[in-house]
C-alpha cells in the first residue's frame, strides 16, 4: 500500500470503531472486554492491511477478524478455570514432596521403636486391614489384647511424632482419611 492508500485505510478503520465496539459488546456482553477485542481487531487488521482487497467490504472483513478473535479466545478459555480470588488454586495446591518424604522417615523411625507385639498388631489392623478378630487369631491372643496393643501403638506413635490432634494432619485426602476414617 502506498502512503495515500494507507492513510485512507487508517481513516476507514477509525470510522468503523463504533460499529466494532457495538458488535464486540453484543458478542461478549462486557464493554471492557469488547474494547480489548476491538483493539486486537484493529492491530490484526493493520498488520494484515496488505491482504485486504481495496474496494471490498472493509466492515465485513473487520467483523470477521473480531468474531474469529472472540471465538479463538473462547476456545482457549474453555479449558481454563476462572479463579479470581485464588480460592480454587488454594484448594488445588500440592504440598512439597520433600516434607512428605521426611514425614515418612520420621514415621518409620517411630514405628521401629515400638515393641514388636504392638508393631505387629498395628500393622495387621492398621496397614493390612485385618479385623481385630482375625489379627487376634493370627497372634494367638484375645481380641481385647489386640485392641489394647493397637491403641498403645497408636498413642506411642502420636507421641513420638508430636501429633496432638486432628489439626496436626495435612489437608490432603490421606490426611482426611487419617482424621475421619472415611474417604
Amino acid at each position: 500500500m502506498d502512503d495515500q492508500t494507507s492513510q485512507q485505510f487508517q481513516k476507514d478503520l477509525a470510522s468503523l470503531v463504533p460499529n466494532l465496539r457495538a458488535f464486540g459488546r453484543s458478542l461478549c456482553g462486557n464493554a471492557d472486554h469488547a474494547d480489548d477485542l476491538v483493539q486486537e481487531t484493529l492491530v490484526k487488521a493493520w498488520k494484515n492491511r496488505d491482504s485486504f482487497a481495496p474496494g471490498s467490504n472493509l466492515k465485513a472483513w473487520l467483523f470477521t477478524i473480531l468474531r474469529n478473535s472472540f471465538l479463538s479466545e473462547r476456545r482457549k478459555l474453555k479449558n481454563e478455570v476462572r479463579d479470581l480470588d485464588g480460592e480454587y488454586a488454594a484448594r488445588a495446591a500440592v504440598s512439597p514432596a520433600q516434607s512428605g518424604h521426611m514425614d515418612l522417615i520420621d514415621f518409620e523411625n517411630a514405628l521401629s521403636e515400638l515393641p514388636s507385639d504392638q508393631k505387629e498388631a498395628l500393622l495387621l489392623v492398621g496397614a493390612e486391614g485385618f479385623s481385630y478378630e482375625d489379627a487376634a487369631l493370627m497372634c494367638g491372643c484375645a481380641v481385647g489384647t489386640i485392641k489394647s496393643r493397637v491403641n498403645r501403638a497408636r498413642s506411642k506413635l502420636a507421641e513420638r511424632l508430636g501429633i496432638e490432634g486432628a489439626s496436626d494432619y495435612g489437608n490432603d485426602a490421606q490426611a482426611h482419611w487419617a482424621r475421619t476414617g472415611t474417604k
